[in-house]
């Protein structure tokens, strides 16, 4: 069982790696031997998300095909092929940063703009970079697509978790996050299907909300609405995405895998 889950020699590609997750994608994915490309916007600190070993960081705008192109090339060329992907990286308003007053978070007055931004990263980056660096895959005859989701793409926000301890509220989860992620779930669907006769498999992962800081105030409300009682650590996810990118999860495709503490169950 231990070999089925081993990705030693295989070469798999993360967006968003500086991030948060992307991060503990990458720690994960190497330490089940896989040779990590770490792609974000910055170089530099993709680089910084690398473990030692036979590794490299991309600097990549996931939104234009040629920066996309050139990601691709550079793996093929470094490693002279790419088995998996990662699709992790995306925008998102968060609680813990808002710079959206309540009144613009609100879905009456959300700006065009930010809509727009955030279907592009979320919709057009996944796309992209799978219509990229799939096709690849899909020539070799062999791969997996793991494109990260989250439980906002399954049900609505449930607002009331964003109000403080006064009854106020200063944050709205905001219109275009779930609609998104509930696009790169129909994506994951039609990927795989597409690709199934090319060997390459496709599935998404919907985590829950992972702690980074946030005000107590949230953490509570957020853990209460949970069966488990508490918010994902950033290491909660780190067994879904090598059983995602490796043999242990071969007879899979076209599935979500839900990793939220129980949000979805009630």
């Amino acid at each position: 069982m231990r070999d089925r889950f081993d990705l030693t020699a295989r070469v798999v590609l993360v967006t968003g790696a500086a991030g948060l997750l992307g991060r503990r994608h990458v720690a994960a994915l190497a330490g089940a031997g896989a040779n990590v490309v770490a792609a974000d916007l910055d170089e530099a600190e993709a680089a910084d998300a690398l473990p030692d070993g036979d590794h490299m960081a991309v600097g990549v705008d996931i939104t234009d095909p040629s920066s996309v192109e050139e990601l691709a090339a550079r793996t093929v060329a470094r490693f002279g092929r790419v088995d998996g992907l990662v699709n992790n990286a995306a925008a998102n308003d968060m609680v813990e940063s808002p710079d959206l007053a309540a009144s613009s978070s609100r879905f009456e007055a959300y700006p065009l703009d930010r809509w727009k931004r955030m279907i592009e990263v979320n919709v057009t980056g996944t796309f992209l970079v799978s219509q990229v660096v799939g096709c690849r895959m899909a020539e070799a005859g062999s791969g997996a697509i793991v494109n990260i989701a989250s439980t906002y793409g399954m049900v609505g926000p449930d607002q009331s978790i964003y109000r403080g301890a006064d009854g106020t509220q200063s944050f709205y989860k905001s219109p275009a996050y779930p609609t998104s992620k509930g696009a790169v779930l129909a994506f994951t669907r039609y990927l795989a299907t597409y690709w199934a006769h090319r060997g390459v498999r496709v599935n998404a992962l919907s985590p829950g909300g992972v702690g980074n800081g946030q005000d107590a105030e949230f953490v509570r409300r957020y853990s209460e609405r949970t069966p488990l009682g508490r918010m994902a650590d950033p290491d909660d996810y780190a067994g879904a995405v090598v059983f995602l990118c490796s043999d242990a999860s071969g007879y899979m495709t076209g599935a979500n895998l839900v990793v939220d503490g129980g949000w979805t169950a009630w």
